[in-house]
């Protein structure tokens, strides 16, 4: 006589909203600029200035702060085009998110600058690269884009990279012990990224295999990962 085997729990990859508020930014050395350019706004040394940083850095949850304090739209500049601009910069102050050559429309962005100009409105755009390392063939928007400001977002330091686990988890409804989050913070690589993508894979196995949140399941999942890397 066979006996069945006990079903497996399946885990569905939810979405999972992160609060972009206040108070709910972490702030630290790594982004001491990028939040005192947002709190000190209206009196910013240019109508337009970028943020810089990688992903995750922070990045568009200092944007959100700003547009909710300025009454800013929100769009991206791989959707942006020539023809959206008067009705994106309608408030006189305008996030536009994710900056890449490679992606967007120079024309449409060299429009917008000049309209904001015209306009006296507040910019803030964001870029994982700055200016500089821009390949546009525009050379009028490569000579404005250079001669932004820019804020540069640096990656966390150890305080703060331990209270970004701490957070990813609390968004996911996770409550992570100092034993789990010690032993995350010492052997992933320090990056918002790797904080982010940890805390996501350790509550997907917690849903799979029925299991708590413990340091064992963390340390078990870092085992099956760097064995499947080998």
């Amino acid at each position: 006589m066979s006996v069945s085997a006990p079903p497996r729990q399946l885990a569905f990859a939810l979405p999972h909203a992160e609060s972009f508020s206040r108070d709910d930014f972490l702030d630290g050395p790594c982004n001491a600029a990028g939040l005192a350019l947002i709190e000190r706004w209206p009196d910013w040394p240019n109508r337009v200035m970028m943020l810089v940083g990688a992903e995750g850095s922070g990045k568009s949850h200092l944007a959100a702060i700003w547009a909710k304090e300025a009454g800013a739209r929100t769009t991206s500049a791989h959707i942006l085009t020539a023809a959206m601009v008067p009705a994106e910069l309608a408030t006189g102050a305008l996030v536009v998110e994710d900056i890449d050559p490679a992606t967007m429309d120079e024309r449409a962005l060299f429009h917008l600058l000049n309209l904001a100009r015209e306009h006296e409105a507040f910019v803030l755009m964001t870029a994982r690269q700055p200016p500089s390392a821009f390949d546009i063939g525009l050379r009028d928007l490569r000579s404005r884009l250079r001669a932004l400001p820019v804020v540069t977002l640096a990656q966390p330091d150890d305080g703060l990279f331990r209270a970004l686990i701490v957070k990813f988890g609390a968004d996911r409804q996770m409550q992570l012990d100092e034993t789990v989050v010690g032993y995350l913070a010492s052997r992933i690589e320090r990056s918002f990224v790797a904080a982010r993508e940890a805390v996501a894979r350790l509550d997907a196995e917690s849903l799979r295999l029925g299991r708590p949140i413990t340091r064992s399941l963390a340390a078990y999942l870092l085992r099956q990962e760097a064995a499947s890397d080998e």
